[in-house]
């Protein structure tokens, strides 16, 4: 009787244990759901609605397709290369709204592709400082920076530096607009600290 008692048991555990493990496989067979994310490495993670710009990088995932699957740049013209699509705008999309061209382009070559979109790294959020500043130059920015921290990265004033007359040369969509920025408002908190956009050229006359 207690023989058959440990026969039974034993057999009640074999059971639950092959049916965790066929558990198991079935989650390792199943594919991950589609993602579109932006967490650049070494910085701060950017929202969902940023956009990818020039120079960024990319993980491009697509499931089950190694060939097509890569990490890329986006060139100077806005545009990614990869294999079967060749040469994809990226620039000035989301991650969510790249991934959704990406999906409609590989619809030609393989039934309901499943893709995600990562924005590895960014490096297209850049400024420029010019004039009379110590260290003049291009700078990048791997989050929010103001006029202030603008000046800073560039080294500060030269002795000759105009403070009241600063200008932020913005580019849009119909021209060049100029805004004028007074810094020592600004140091005095008379005036807001102006967030800068990537892109901006500060002008230090």
């Amino acid at each position: 009787m207690i023989v058959h008692k440990l026969v039974v048991a034993l057999l009640v555990v074999l059971s639950l244990a092959l049916a965790g493990l066929a558990a198991a496989q079935e989650v390792v067979k199943r594919p991950p759901a589609p993602t579109a994310q932006a967490a650049p490495a070494g910085g701060a993670p950017v929202g969902a609605d940023y956009k990818i710009g020039v120079d960024d990088v990319l993980d491009i995932a697509v499931w089950n397709n190694t060939t097509v699957s890569r990490t890329v740049p986006v060139r100077p013209d806005g545009k990614i290369s990869l294999p079967l699509l060749n040469e994809v705008p990226a620039a000035g999309l989301t991650p969510t709204q790249l991934r959704a061209n990406l999906m409609a382009k590989l619809v030609e070559y393989m039934p309901n592709p499943e893709v995600s979109v990562i924005v590895r790294e960014v490096h297209s959020n850049k400024i420029s400082v010019l004039g009379e500043v110590r260290k003049a130059g291009r700078y990048e920015i791997t989050q929010r920076a103001t006029v202030l921290d603008a000046v800073a990265l560039a080294g500060g004033f030269n002795d000759w530096a105009r403070r009241t007359k600063l200008v932020i040369m913005r580019q849009e969509a119909n021209g060049t607009k100029r805004i004028p920025i007074n810094y020592n408002r600004i140091v005095s908190e008379e005036d807001e600290n102006v967030l800068l956009q990537p892109g901006d050229i500060v002008v230090v006359p």
